[in-house]
């Protein structure tokens, strides 16, 4: 008997695409953890710590939005029945990474004790999933990867979470031989956090762009700087917010 399948995608463009002979529920995660606050003492914390920055910080979302949209999908993976695999659909840049690790956090913690897999596309590009035609996304997930050390991978959610940078290297490092894809993130993740000598990687480089193009104009400035900096996997909210404070700090 062939077992059942529970999908969890990284967004509804890949719902949108996602291949008619592939079996199974799909949930989505719509969420951008890699941006502001995720703390928060237990899940419905999180929620609301999450449903207030994202209502403040990006226009055309409410707190009712977030509770309508995000929140039921997350719950489901709580329902998830134990003879279901679990294929977790995520790219390898940044803001792909940290709402993979956050769901593979909440299977483990939750103690779900399905297989687990990792489906992600070959190459690493901008273009990630969407990229792919029909007959790709099929190849690549019968090519999934069945993820083992989920305990460690989990955890890594916590060290982002609570901005043990150190540990979260030490970790990435140690997954490094089997998870090679998980290292460049976080990196990317460190070199993004600013100081007082300077304001973080992605800044730096939206400046830069701005003097190489000679342009304040957005639509330029995004699209190169998802050139240079596709490991971040920014969305065009994400980039806009660092935009804006540069031209309101210049």
């Amino acid at each position: 008997m062939m077992r059942s399948q529970t999908h969890i995608l990284n967004g509804d463009a890949l719902k949108n695409q996602f291949p008619v002979g592939i079996q199974g529920d799909i949930l989505v995660a719509r969420e951008c953890l890699v941006d502001g606050s995720v703390k928060g003492y237990n899940l419905s914390a999180f929620y609301q710590t999450r449903a207030q920055f994202l209502s403040q910080n990006y226009q055309g979302i409410s707190v009712e939005d977030y509770y309508k949209d995000t929140v039921p999908q997350f719950e489901k993976i709580l329902t998830i029945t134990s003879e279901a695999d679990v294929n977790l659909w995520f790219e390898d840049d940044l803001f792909c990474q940290v709402n993979f690790w956050f769901v593979l956090n909440l299977l483990v913690t939750f103690k779900k004790t399905n297989s687990i897999y990792l489906i992600r596309p070959k190459t690493f590009t901008s273009y990630g999933f969407s990229g792919l035609s029909q007959t790709e996304l099929l190849s690549v997930y019968k090519n999934r990867i069945h993820l083992t050390d989920v305990g460690k991978l989990s955890s890594l959610w916590e060290l982002y979470k609570n901005d043990q940078t150190g540990e979260l290297l030490i970790t990435a490092k140690e997954l490094e031989k089997t998870y090679p894809f998980i290292l460049p993130a976080v990196e990317a993740h460190i070199q993004r956090i600013p100081d007082k000598l300077n304001p973080g990687r992605p800044v730096q480089s939206l400046i830069q762009i701005m003097k190489d193009l000679e342009t304040n104009e957005f639509g330029p400035v995004f699209k190169e700087f998802n050139k240079r900096e596709y490991i971040y996997g920014f969305g065009d909210l994400q980039v806009k917010r660092l935009f804006d404070t540069i031209l309101n700090n210049s």
